[in-house]
Parts: C-alpha cells; structure tokens; sequence
C-alpha cells in the first residue's frame, strides 16, 4: 500500500539527493576550480541529475510504492530454466525464482507474496526448492494459477497459504513419472552390442541398449514409489487433506471447479480475487509488484531469438491447423 508517509518519505529523499547532488557537483566543478563557464555549470547539473536518479532508486528501495510481491513460475521447471530445450522463452531457472522470492522476504516494503504459476512441472529437487522458498515466506502467501499448475507446479502451490486458479486451469496431477527408452530391439537389429562393464550391482539400471529384469524394474518402480510418497505427504499437509484423499485423484487434473470440489483449490477466481483475499489479510488495499531476476544483454537477445522462433514456429503449425483456423486453447 502507498501511503502519505511513503510518498513523503521518497520525496524527502530525492530532494535531499537533489540538494547534495548540486552542492557536490557545485563545488567540483565551479568553486574549487573558479570556472564558472557553461561547461561548470553543465557538469554541476548532470552531478545534480546523477544524484536524484541514485536517491530516487534508494527512495523506491526504502518506501516502496508496494508491498506485495508476485514472483512467476513459467514453463518446464528446471535448474537451468530448460537452456537445454529452450521450449518457452519466458522461462525463469528455478534458482532464479528463489532469488526472487528470498529477495521479497528481505524486502521490508514486502508483506505478501504471490506466486504466479504456469507450469506443467518439472525437475523434482528444483521444484521443491522453490516451494520451501515460498513456505519459509514471512507472510500471506498465494498461489495463483493460470493455464496449467501441475505436477511440480502444484507442489509449490501445496506450500502456499492459498491457492487460487481460473474457471478453466488444469490443476493438479500429484503423481511421478519415471521413464526410460528401449532401444533393445533395435540396436539388436543394426548390430550394436551391449557390453557391460559396472561396478556395483545397479550402477546401468535402465540402460536403453538392453532390457530390464525384473530385479532392476523392482529398484526403479521403488525410486518413483518413494518420490511419489513424499509427493502426497506434502500435497496433503501443505493443503490438510488425508493421503488417501490425495491418492485418490490418481495424479489426474482437474478443471478450476472440480479441483475446489476435490480441495486441491481454495477459490476459483481472478487477479482481482487474490488481490482481495490479501487486502483482508493485511488489512488494506495492496499494491503489487513483480519481481524479476535481472537479465542481462546475452539473456535478452536469446530471448529476443527464441522468442521469433517460438512465433514462427506456432505460425507455420497454424497452417496446417483446421481449415477455419480455430484451435481448442485453455486460458
């Protein structure tokens, strides 16, 4: 929230910025040196200039026109933001959306947080680490979903306070998924051998060059158990469900309504409504801000690119869509 206070506050700070910023330039460039030419004066009004737009970022820091944070989730949730597979442009890294959340907390301006989700899943380890940056949150916390918060993604939804999603967003799919290719067959028919030279028993569980037996199908089904366990434990503390209520939804995703029905959502809403909801915890109308990890000139330009791609790409599957062009899309 804005208030009178804040808003003097960085006016003080700016115009004692204005101030220091003259005398210092005033005296640097005019008075010691005795060069009182249009060029002193030049260079004492750019010092001026220099120090008000430092004061009015030190100002902006200290009384912040806001004081809720949104920090986005977008896309396959990865450690390097899918680098590898550059699938959406907008993809933030995991560790960066942990940045931004600790960033929040830190920020004394910050008395909320919401967490923007958008995500079909992702890695284990770098979802559950953004998802204990936002339980260890000092206050309200919101999940809002848009599109899809699912898998990964409603594992962070599960450590917020709330969670609300649209009329038509997928939510859910609380369930582990470990697969492996089998190229067995193939590689039999062109020829290519498998030699195995391990030390320790499992050590090439789930090669693709050869099948599995029984004893390594066992190990590995008992890895995504074990994953799928601790899924549901969290699901069903973070949002005080039963295991056997989280079980029962069979990893599948449920539309806005039926996820309220399963209690997998708290509300069924819009920006609007999460902006209420944190107006009635705090007390008074919130301001939000969305906090964004820096991104530098490589980063830009690579997301100029991939950004051109991804239209481009979408462009041509278009053409060969229906003959009317439409598509089924979920907002």
């Amino acid at each position: 929230m804005d208030s009178t206070g804040k808003r003097v506050g960085r006016r003080l700070v700016v115009a004692v910025g204005a101030v220091a910023g003259t005398a210092v330039g005033w005296l640097l460039f005019v008075r010691v040196p005795d060069d009182r030419t249009v060029l002193g004066v030049l260079l004492t009004v750019a010092a001026a200039a220099l120090a008000v737009k430092v004061a009015s970022s030190v100002a902006s820091s200290a009384f912040g026109a806001y004081d809720t944070a949104a920090v986005r989730v977008t896309g396959p949730i990865a450690r390097d933001g899918g680098r590898s597979i550059p699938a959406n442009p907008q993809q933030v890294p995991a560790g960066a959306v942990v940045d931004q959340i600790e960033r929040a907390d830190a920020d004394a301006n910050v008395a909320a947080l919401v967490v923007r989700l958008n995500t079909p899943g992702g890695e284990v380890v770098p979802s559950d680490d953004i998802r204990r940056a936002a339980a260890d949150f000092d206050g309200p916390t919101v999940a809002y979903a848009t599109d899809v918060c699912a898998s990964g993604g409603y594992w962070i939804a599960s450590a917020c306070d709330r969670v609300v999603a649209r009329e038509n967003s997928l939510v859910g799919s609380v369930g582990v998924r470990g697969s492996r290719l089998n190229a067995a067959d193939l590689a039999a028919k062109l020829g290519v051998d498998y030699e195995r030279l391990v030390a320790g028993e499992y050590k090439d569980a789930g090669t693709p060059l050869r099948d599995l037996d029984e004893d390594e199908r066992r190990y590995l089904q008992g890895i995504v158990d074990d994953l799928y366990d601790s899924f549901v434990a969290t699901v069903a503390d973070g949002r005080d469900l039963s295991e056997d209520a989280v079980r029962d939804t069979e990893a599948r995703v449920f539309v806005g309504a039926d996820a309220v029905e399963r209690g997998l959502v708290d509300e069924v809403g819009t920006r609007e409504d999460v902006e209420a909801y944190l107006a009635d915890e705090l007390g008074h109308d919130v301001e939000v801000r969305a906090f964004e990890p820096p991104v530098g000139l490589r980063v830009r330009l690579r997301r100029t690119a991939l950004g051109a791609a991804y239209a481009l790409g979408a462009g041509v599957a278009s053409a060969f869509g229906d003959g009317d062009g439409t598509a089924v899309q979920f907002r």
